[in-house]
């Protein structure tokens, strides 16, 4: 089995393919992964794994909404931020709604 750890940028980071023995962790197994690779994927405490094909491909966990507030500033920019209006009120907005 290979372990193929990628990055974002593409960079080389000691070759792509290492060997490396599995080791058990209570009823799972483990994989070491080289310090100067966990420092240079900026690899953290949690992390995203995915089968591909006959390969184990390791990433760092992607925070969620991670990008968000970039894009909100290209919308902003572009004017796409503002709320969508021209919508009819229905009877419920009318009759019900309460501020």
């Amino acid at each position: 089995m290979e372990l193929d750890i990628s990055h974002a940028a593409g960079a080389s980071l000691m070759g792509n393919v290492i060997k490396s023995r599995l080791v058990r962790v209570g009823n799972s197994r483990g994989i070491r992964i080289p310090k100067l690779w966990v420092e240079q994927l900026a690899l953290g405490e949690g992390v995203e794994m995915r089968v591909q094909a006959d390969h184990l491909v390791i990433c760092s966990a992607r925070r969620p909404r991670a990008g968000w507030e970039e894009q909100f500033q290209v919308m902003h920019e572009r004017g796409d931020d503002r709320p969508m209006g021209g919508f009819p009120a229905s009877t419920w907005d009318e009759q019900e709604w309460e501020w």
